[in-house]
C-alpha cells in the first residue's frame, strides 16, 4: 500500500519550493503530473549540475512524477487542463498570485469545474496583504523574515543560511497544508485553498529569536553557532578542525565537567547554571578549547558520547555522503532509474531521499524524474482525446 496511491495532483509548480512539496506527495504514492510550459519546461532543467546533460538539480526533486507540456496561454491548452481539473483531487501551483486568474484558470474557476480540488499555492510573500505581487525568492524570504539578522558572526554581515531553507520551509508547510485540506475534504465533501507564504515559513522557523524580542524589547543577535538559550551549545576547535557540542541542560553540563576531568566547572559561580554559563560564554568557550586543542575531533567526540552529551562532528558533503547510517541504514542518498539518453550513461542516479518513515505505507523510489512532455499521449489520450487531436495541437504548440 501507498500512503497516497489514491491522489491525483496537478503540479504546475517549477524550480523548489512547489517541486519540493510534490515530490513529497509523489514519494508516497500520489499521482503527480508535472504540467510544464512546451519546449522550456521547468527552469531547473537547464540548471546544473549536470550529468549527461540531465540536471540532477531537476531530477533531485522530481523523481516519480510524471510529465506533460501545456501552453495555458492557448485556449485549447486552458481546454485541456480543464479536462484534467476534473478528475484531479490537487492542483499545486507557485506562480505569483494572480497569474492563475490571469490565465483564467484560477481557484475561483477551478472549484466551479471540480468542487473537491485542493488547491494548494506558495509564493514569496502570499496570496493576499500588501506584498502579495512582489516576487518572492529564497534570499528574499531570508531576508524579509528576519533569518539572515540572526545569522553570521558578530562583527560580521548578515548571512544567507547555507540552502534554500526559505523554499524548503515553503514546500513542507505546503505539503502539510495539502495533507491537512484532504483530510478536511473527508469530513465536508468540499475542496479549499491553501496558501502558503515562503517569508511566513521563515518568520516561523525563528522560534525563539521573535520570543526573546518581544520578552526584552532588544533586538536578537548574531551570535555565530551559539544557541542563545543554552551553553555550551556552540562550535569548537579541536587539533584538526571544528566540532559541535549541545549541552543543554545543568545535568548535561556536569557530565561535560567531568568527562573533561574539571568537574569544578559544575560548581563554579561563572558557570553553575544556564544564565550563568550564557552571560560567560566567551570565557567557557576558552575553557573547553584548549582542553580540546590536542585531540583530535574523533578523540574528543569520543570521549563526549560516552559520557552521554550531544555531540558531532561538522560534516562536510563528502563525509555525509560515506556515512553508513546515513545513507544505507536512514536511506537518505538514493538511487532512481536514470533516463537513458547515450549508451554511457549511468543507469542509476543518486538523490536525496524522503525525511518521513512510514512502517506501513513507507516512500517507493521507483521512477527518475521525467523527460519534458513524457506522458503527454498516456495522460491526455486517458481524457478522450485522439491522437489526431494531439497531433493538431502538438502542431499548434499547444503541447510538445
Amino acid at each position: 500500500m501507498k500512503a497516497l496511491q489514491d491522489i491525483v495532483v496537478l503540479d504546475l509548480t517549477r524550480v523548489l519550493a512547489g517541486p519540493y512539496c510534490t515530490m513529497m506527495l509523489a514519494d508516497f504514492g500520489a499521482d503527480v503530473i508535472k504540467i510544464e510550459i512546451p519546449v522550456k519546461g521547468d527552469d531547473t532543467r537547464g540548471m546544473g549540475p549536470f550529468v549527461n546533460n540531465s540536471s540532477l538539480y531537476y531530477a533531485n526533486v522530481n523523481r516519480n512524477k510524471k510529465s506533460v507540456t501545456l501552453n495555458l496561454k492557448d485556449p485549447k491548452g486552458k481546454e485541456l487542463f480543464l479536462a484534467m481539473v476534473k478528475k484531479a483531487d490537487v492542483v499545486v501551483e507557485n506562480y505569483r498570485p494572480g497569474v492563475m486568474d490571469k490565465l483564467g484558470v484560477g481557484y475561483d474557476v477551478l472549484k466551479e469545474v471540480n468542487d473537491r480540488i485542493i488547491y494548494a499555492a506558495v509564493s514569496g510573500f502570499g496570496s493576499y496583504g500588501r506584498n502579495s505581487a512582489r516576487p518572492g525568492y529564497d534570499i528574499i524570504a531570508q531576508a524579509y523574515g528576519g533569518l539572515m539578522s540572526i545569522t553570521g558572526e558578530p562583527d560580521g554581515e548578515p548571512l544567507r543560511v547555507g540552502t534554500a531553507i526559505g523554499d524548503v520551509l515553503g514546500g513542507m508547510n505546503l505539503t502539510i497544508g495539502v495533507l491537512m485540506a484532504l483530510h478536511a475534504r473527508e469530513l465536508s465533501g468540499k475542496g479549499q485553498r491553501v496558501d502558503v507564504a515562503l517569508v511566513d515559513s521563515v518568520i516561523s522557523s525563528l522560534e525563539t529569536g521573535t520570543q526573546r524580542y518581544f520578552a526584552s524589547g532588544k533586538l536578537p543577535r548574531r551570535i555565530g553557532n551559539r544557541y542563545a538559550s543554552a551553553y555550551p551549545y556552540d562550535s569548537f576547535k579541536a587539533k584538526d578542525d571544528y566540532f559541535v557540542i549541545a549541552s543543554g541542560t545543568d545535568k548535561h553540563f556536569e557530565k561535560l565537567s567531568a568527562a573533561m576531568g574539571m568537574p569544578e566547572l559544575a560548581q563554579d559561580p561563572l558557570y553553575c547554571d544556564t544564565e550563568s554559563r550564557k552571560k560567560n560564554a566567551d570565557s567557557l568557550k576558552e575553557i573547553i578549547e584548549k582542553w580540546t586543542a590536542d585531540k583530535t575531533v574523533s578523540e574528543v567526540c569520543k570521549i563526549i558520547d560516552e559520557a552521554g552529551i550531544p555531540v558531532a562532528p561538522i560534516y562536510n558533503c563528502e563525509q555525509a555522503a560515506n556515512d553508513k547510517n546515513i545513507v544505507e541504514v536512514r536511506e537518505m542518498l538514493v538511487k532512481v532509474p536514470a533516463p537513458v539518453k547515450h549508451p554511457d550513461a549511468p543507469k542509476e542516479l543518486t538523490v536525496i531521499g524522503n525525511p518521513l518513515k512510514m512502517e506501513e505505507a513507507p516512500c517507493v523510489y521507483y521512477k527518475a524524474a521525467p523527460d519534458l512532455g513524457e506522458n503527454n499521449e498516456e495522460i491526455f489520450e486517458s481524457l478522450g482525446f485522439t491522437k489526431e487531436q494531439l497531433e493538431a495541437f502538438r502542431a499548434e504548440g499547444v503541447i510538445n
